[in-house]
């Protein structure tokens, strides 16, 4: 039984090569969409924001937090 020998500088690029790989590819799901696919993102987004602003509290004075 022997072995298999194993160039430690060929394995670390490898390693290096499938690491920068799985970024670019989570770049690209995250930054490569159509525009339409954006125009939809941001309208769902906006549409959350102001249901989200719909439903908050009045905000304290101002006066009432000089008190303090």
């Amino acid at each position: 039984m022997t072995a298999d020998v194993v160039n430690l500088r060929g394995a670390r690029k490898e390693r290096e090569r499938r690491k920068k790989r799985s970024a670019a590819d989570a770049n690209a799901a995250k930054f490569g969409r159509t525009p339409e696919q954006r125009k939809l993102a941001e309208a769902r987004a906006d549409l959350e924001k102001n249901r989200l602003d719909a439903h908050q509290m009045g905000k304290p004075d101002r006066d009432a937090q000089d008190l303090s």
